[in-house]
């Protein structure tokens, strides 16, 4: 009798998730949303595991988000995985949270291949570990003619460190003559950025209670909507995804307009 109802209750709300989505997807759905994937290590200290544990939970949790995210139609889901703040934890946290992009291509490339998944990365290269670059290089190299959802992750990033390099990039163009000082704009400094092949998020969604950016896309977020929660990142489910999303598309975006 158990098995029966927890069968039709788990029927009901997969019935329900459909009728979201299928909802959703009438109404203008977000071309681009970023996450901060916040709360691991608290998600693992509420169970007394290892801070590790809630970055490997937190790895599944990716995964379903992504197939959510193009189920619904979003062209670039972008994903703060690792900041350029983060190499201050402890080591063996870093080499831990270093072996996951691997693992998680190793197990889930094959399916983001059959959807049409294409994955790539913002961030600087130096200092991540050969083997996580190794693994999310040949991911980006094998998906690279998917023309479908953009899965983006946000890899040593740090938005401080990208602005100042994109500022010293666009005095060298200018010394150099290949731009003048009268060109410089919004358009043009966005092209300096390691987001110019990309739209700027519509939306963004951050985990676990904290209410700031963490050095996140400061120039690409100007206009963007935002969304918290109080779930950790490892409890943040596709009904959660589905929330944000509808609070999004109930939302009006004036861009300093009336």
């Amino acid at each position: 009798m158990f098995y029966n109802r927890f069968f039709r209750k788990n029927k009901k709300n997969t019935e329900n998730t459909k009728q979201r989505i299928n909802n959703v997807k009438k109404h203008q759905v977000p071309a681009h949303v970023a996450i901060i994937m916040d709360g691991n290590g608290r998600w693992a200290k509420k169970r007394s595991l290892p801070r590790v544990a809630g970055h490997h939970e937190g790895m599944k949790v990716v995964r379903k988000i992504t197939v959510l995210a193009n189920e619904i139609g979003l062209k670039t889901l972008t994903l703060y995985a690792f900041s350029t703040e983060n190499w201050k934890r402890p080591k063996s946290e870093v080499d831990f949270i270093m072996k996951l992009p691997e693992e998680f291509l190793n197990i889930y490339l094959p399916e983001l291949k059959e959807k049409n998944v294409r994955v790539q990365m913002i961030g600087d290269k130096t200092n991540i570990p050969k083997h996580t670059l190794q693994a999310v290089e040949k991911a980006m190299n094998d998906t690279k003619d998917n023309d479908g959802l953009i899965l983006n992750f946000a890899l040593n990033y740090g938005s401080r460190a990208e602005i100042i390099s994109a500022v010293k990039n666009v005095v060298k163009d200018v010394k150099d003559g290949i731009i003048s000082e009268n060109d410089i704009n919004d358009e043009l400094f966005s092209q300096y950025l390691m987001t110019k092949h990309l739209t700027e998020p519509d939306l963004l969604i951050r985990t676990s209670g904290e209410i700031r950016l963490s050095n996140f896309m400061l120039w690409q977020l100007a206009y963007t909507e935002f969304w918290f929660t109080k779930e950790l990142w490892p409890d943040f489910n596709e009904e959660h995804f589905l929330q944000a999303i509808e609070q999004y598309q109930n939302r009006s975006r004036r861009y300093g307009g009336i």
